[in-house]
């Protein structure tokens, strides 16, 4: 497994891009669980913190559509699911950005590409972890998800910096939480995640070699 330094490079590029273009132009703050308003002609840019992306099923139940975290866009110019709403996971500071904007400048389309490119390879890995027939598997592979996005190198392992109920790992997956739980309790038996101050920790070990996580 690598740090991925150019990731890291790009990413840093990014911001101070929208720094240097916005310095006069106030972030948008939001606390852990506020829900974000959605404007039909406006992207946001998340500069600090990770948002969760959700849709209502007929049923009434939610589904976890996504989690967008730094220098990722999310809005509803990017979605033509409905209803659609953002909370954030954690707390937040956001850029907002008309469309009209975005597209009239060329510095902020490539700057944009390659973050709704990640956001398009998460979309695409949530729908492959769909078709897994055993829970288990499912969950599994979506922490490793997390773990890659969003991991933290350390000496115990990568720890996933975000904080997901039980109840939120079931709805991401498509089970109950009672599950969640119990598979939870298996996976530390196995030796391969632990928890740290309420932090789920992954062995090292599991992710592939090269996959991009940042360096706590």
């Amino acid at each position: 497994m690598t740090s991925a330094p150019k990731g890291l490079n790009y990413h840093q590029t990014f911001i101070d891009l929208l720094e240097q273009l916005y310095r006069d132009r106030a972030l948008l703050p939001y606390s852990m669980g506020q829900p974000i308003p959605l404007k039909a002609e406006e992207v946001l840019v998340v500069c600090r913190g990770v948002v969760q992306l959700f849709t209502i099923q007929h049923d009434g139940s939610e589904t976890l559509l996504g989690l967008a975290g730094s220098s990722m866009p999310l809005g509803l110019p990017l979605t033509t699911v409905y209803p659609y709403w953002a909370i954030a996971l954690t707390d937040v500071d956001l850029l907002a950005l008309p469309i009209a904007e975005i597209v009239g400048s060329t510095e902020l389309m490539a700057g944009f590409f390659r973050y709704l490119t990640l956001r398009l390879q998460q979309s695409e890995a949530w729908l492959a972890l769909s078709g897994k027939r055993l829970v288990a598997d499912r969950l599994k592979h979506f922490l490793l998800m997390l773990a890659r996005d969003f991991g933290q190198v350390e000496p115990k392992g990568v720890r996933i910096p975000i904080r997901l109920t039980h109840y939120q790992l079931a709805t991401a997956i498509g089970t109950t939480r009672v599950t969640v739980t119990r598979l939870l309790k298996e996976f530390k038996a196995e030796g391969w995640l632990t928890m740290d101050q309420r932090y789920l920790v992954l062995m090292s070990t599991l992710l592939l070699e090269g996959d991009v996580v940042t360096e706590a």
